[in-house]
């Protein structure tokens, strides 16, 4: 089974990081972790001190979002934002959809925008919830957006937990991605009814399944993301560490 580089996305200690910037990326690569997706510090810290601060704690920038729902974002300055801090040629976005029309709509501007992150060597990526896997007529939102993007210039960062909360089976949905899946958001899944958010090795989900079908499409970044936790979040990215290091697929 292939070792993965694996990063973590800070939206897990997004308290933290409000309330102590540069105390919050200590404790995560204290842990372990070597990649983080990140983007511009808060204001007061440059991101010259920002790469310095990571370049001291062993950690790499492996790429960033350009928001949530919505397209009002700067291509350039957010390349120029990867350029700067040396980091990752990965951007992602997440999108809502009301209607078959919305996702056609939303496609057309995810390729000008992918074309426009071409153009700078930065791949776009489209990354997951559970409400793509609503239907319109008759098919998922996500499959219809997949099919209506140019995979030269739209990719993914698909969402395990998400996958399953949507109803399906992770690795068997990954699988039709081969080629298009450069990063995969790994959190695993309680038992039970509510599908509460868990530590990777603590829910129902086969990593080593998933980590096999990652290598399968070409996954070249895992990153650990926890979108809510029953403990500390930094107990619980050290869990999900720990655990990825004893089921052999944290990349040492």
């Amino acid at each position: 089974m292939k070792q993965f580089p694996v990063a973590v996305q800070p939206y897990t200690i997004r308290e933290a990081l409000s309330q102590d910037y540069e105390g919050a990326l200590e404790k995560v690569a204290a842990i372990g972790y070597k990649g983080i997706e990140l983007g511009r510090p808060p204001q007061g810290i440059s991101v010259a001190r920002q790469k310095t601060l990571l370049d001291g704690l062993g950690m790499k920038v492996v790429g960033t979002h350009a928001g949530f729902d919505t397209f009002d974002f700067n291509a350039e300055e957010i390349a120029d934002y990867l350029d700067e801090v040396d980091g990752g040629r990965f951007v992602a976005i997440s999108l809502r959809f009301s209607s078959l029309e919305d996702v056609l709509e939303k496609a057309k501007k995810m390729n000008k925008a992918g074309e426009a992150f071409r153009k700078r060597d930065i791949t776009f990526l489209y990354h997951n919830h559970d409400w793509e896997f609503e239907k319109f007529g008759g098919e998922y939102a996500l499959d219809i957006l997949l099919r209506e993007t140019d995979p030269a210039l739209v990719q993914t960062e698909l969402d395990t937990y998400w996958i399953k909360k949507g109803g399906e089976d992770p690795s068997s949905y990954l699988r039709k991605l081969k080629g298009r899946a450069p990063m995969l958001h790994i959190k695993d899944v309680e038992q039970g009814e509510e599908q509460f958010f868990a530590e990777i090795g603590e829910g129902v989900l086969d990593f080593k399944e998933i980590a096999n079908t990652a290598e399968e499409i070409g996954v070249q970044w895992l990153v650990v993301e926890q979108d809510q936790s029953r403990r500390d979040p930094f107990e619980s990215l050290r869990i999900s560490y720990e655990n990825l290091t004893k089921l052999g697929i944290m990349q040492k």
